[in-house]
């Protein structure tokens, strides 16, 4: 059934996402144009933590693993390694806020950077 493959998709296209609210500011440094794109995507992922917003990526991907009838994480690489970084065990609001903390602190220093690279440029 295409519904396994589907669900591990979208966990793949999730744990990429994170990946890029949480450092895309560093790859921002070297492709200036994806800053466009992840302003908003930090602002989102901070938004979701901070509110305790589910994101829409979560409730797609356990509704593929219900059609495809199996548990909704058991087996399988994405579903050990993959699952428990998106959604950790005994995650709390207090957890979501530090992450959320994480996120801008990263970020904060990716755009100083950025600010500072395009800074020294206009210096020369």
């Amino acid at each position: 059934m295409p519904y396994k493959f589907l669900a591990d998709l979208i966990a793949l296209i999730h744990f990429a996402f994170i990946l890029f609210v949480i450092f895309g500011g560093f790859m921002a440094l070297k492709w200036k144009k994806l800053i466009y794109f992840h302003i908003p995507t930090a602002l989102w992922g901070t938004a979701i933590s901070i509110f305790g917003w589910v994101c829409p990526l979560t409730p797609l991907e356990i509704g593929l693993r219900v059609r495809a009838g199996s548990g909704i994480y058991t087996g399988g690489f994405i579903d050990h390694y993959l699952i428990p970084i998106i959604y950790p065990p005994g995650l709390t609001r207090e957890i979501q806020y530090f992450l959320a903390a994480g996120v801008v602190i990263i970020n904060s220093a990716a755009y100083y950077l950025i600010w500072r690279k395009q800074h020294n440029s206009q210096d020369l």
